[in-house]
């Protein structure tokens, strides 16, 4: 059996490949785990369909065919027909649907002709194969043109009818004479679609910073606002590299944890109070909040005399201040010193370049220099004499 993978002209075999897995070009894929269950005849006859990238659309398979994941087969369109792949049927279709807002009932759904005919498959594959010319050639038009937006993707129809371009633009972008010229030029229906910077993302796919594929391009698909709020509420360095991703955007990801931060914090005072002691004032520096440790320090802005607290002791301390009452230490400091001190002789040891060299090997070392030393001095002590 034959996959295609579309969004690339690849076409791989399925001894090579499991085409139920992700791919690079299937973004956004669900795993049917009701897939080896029977569906009633006639009560699924809606089909989840993929095209390029994350673009999806449901439709109803109004002739009964039998289709399973990873099928080939032409949909209706406006105009003509498309040519798509098979990515969810059965119950989890309208699970899908409801996560959309789309009622089985929709009259507007369209319908799904028949399966990939061997022409219609090459058809198909010709279109795929002059997307990435189109759009190159598109970009330069837009500059020629000097318009303020930029192509990030084509999509050509599977008929080669039509071909929707998708482009970013921060403002309003006046692109009749564009769609002149490109109607001219290629000779198809022009649609042009405009995207946000995340969306584009999405779309054309890559690695994050943590070594995997973009949670946009898998199995993100709402995009929420992402503030520096998410970011100082976990404590994150405020680093505009850093925390922006590949859509030049603050990341999705900083989102993921705020709420863990923000229900662990609940349980820690008010930390911008100065505590009050007999020896001085002590000024906030840094928390842990997973190991609800507090460090304060003598000087506001410095780590002098950097004492580090347990919460409850800070409540403590805090409650005697608002009674009018100090403490005559915060901590005893010599404790915590040696504390610190074992815990850093213990990660430098962990991460000692050495940490792996056996230690009989160094002794033998230091055996063979002394006797290269003892000859070294006979031999001087010889030519004296």
């Amino acid at each position: 059996m034959t996959v295609y993978c579309r969004g690339c002209s690849a076409i791989l075999s399925e001894t090579a490949t499991d085409h139920n897995k992700h791919c690079a070009c299937n973004s956004l894929d669900v795993y049917d785990w009701l897939s080896d269950l029977r569906d009633l005849p006639g009560k699924h006859d809606i089909v989840e369909i993929r095209f390029k990238n994350t673009r999806k659309g449901f439709y109803r398979n109004v002739n009964k065919l039998i289709l399973k994941k990873g099928d080939v087969v032409a949909v209706e369109s406006s105009p003509g027909h498309d040519i798509g792949v098979v990515s969810l049927r059965g119950e989890l279709v309208l699970e899908q649907m409801k996560k959309y807002n789309v009622s089985p009932e929709d009259e507007s759904l369209k319908k799904v002709y028949r399966k990939a005919k061997p022409a219609d498959i090459e058809k198909w594959k010709e279109a795929i194969s002059l997307e990435i010319p189109t759009m190159l050639k598109a970009r330069q038009i837009s500059d020629s043109l000097k318009l303020d937006m930029k192509i990030g993707d084509v999509e050509y129809q599977g008929d080669r009818t039509k071909a929707i371009f998708y482009y970013i633009a921060e403002e309003r972008v006046d692109f009749r004479e564009l769609i002149k010229v490109l109607a001219e030029e290629f000779r198809v229906r022009i649609e042009m679609r405009q995207v946000g910077a995340r969306q584009e993302a999405g779309r054309i796919g890559g690695i994050g910073a943590c070594g995997r594929q973009l949670c946009c391009s898998t199995w993100l698909t709402n995009f929420t606002s992402v503030t520096t709020n998410a970011a100082r509420v976990q404590e994150i360095s405020l680093n505009p590299q850093k925390l922006a991703g590949q859509c030049s955007k603050l990341k999705c990801c900083i989102n993921y944890e705020v709420e863990v931060y923000s229900d662990a914090k609940k349980e820690f005072p008010d930390l911008t109070k100065v505590l009050e002691t007999s020896e001085g004032k002590y000024f906030f520096q840094k928390a842990d909040i997973f190991k609800k440790l507090v460090w304060y320090s003598s000087e506001p802005g410095s780590g002098l005399n950097m004492v580090s607290l347990g919460i409850e002791r800070v409540k403590e301390v805090i409650r005697l201040n608002n009674n009018g009452k100090k403490p005559v230490k915060l901590l005893e400091q010599t404790a915590m010193q040696t504390d610190v001190t074992i815990e850093m002789n213990d990660v430098f040891s962990d991460d000692s370049l050495t940490r792996f060299d056996d230690a009989s090997r160094k002794v033998k070392k230091k055996k063979k220099s002394r006797k290269k030393k003892n000859k070294l001095k006979g031999k001087r002590n010889d030519k004296k004499q």
